[in-house]
């Protein structure tokens, strides 16, 4: 039996979509992003990859490890739970004030250290787990 062209899903996946993102940047901020992606995805070969928020990369794993949104002088990396994360290599750069996100603005010429970004990416996986089994914990009392 053929299928129709009506029983093919045209939407492309959220991979599908953030490499068109990065495609259509087509400038040092497609090339931050991409590079980006490869740390979280070594850092985590189990990461999967959303599109939310009409057009936002991001990548999780056991819930939201970060984000990524490209601005025209920056591509910002927003990790969910940032404020909880330690952070020795001091990526950490801008939305320092609040009390659970953090981010790292990335701007033209700059470079992030690959193995200090993927330990905080591995670290917010982590949290996230334990999150996980700690509020199943208080289900159960």
């Amino acid at each position: 039996m053929k299928k129709s062209s009506d029983d093919a899903d045209p939407s492309p996946s959220a991979s599908e979509l953030i490499s068109n993102k990065i495609a259509e940047l087509g400038d040092w901020r497609g090339e931050t992003l991409a590079r980006m992606r490869k740390l979280i995805k070594e850092a985590d070969p189990e990461v999967v990859e959303e599109w939310k928020w009409m057009g936002t990369p991001v990548w999780s794993h056991g819930g939201i490890i970060c984000t990524g949104e490209s601005y025209k002088s920056a591509v910002k990396l927003t990790f969910a739970k940032g404020a909880s994360l330690k952070d020795p290599g001091r990526l950490f750069n801008a939305s320092l004030d609040g009390n659970t996100r953090r981010a790292i603005d990335i701007h033209e010429g700059e470079e992030v250290a690959g193995p200090a970004f993927k330990s905080l990416v591995r670290e917010a996986i982590e949290l996230n787990k334990a999150g996980k089994s700690k509020s199943s914990k208080k289900a159960k009392s």
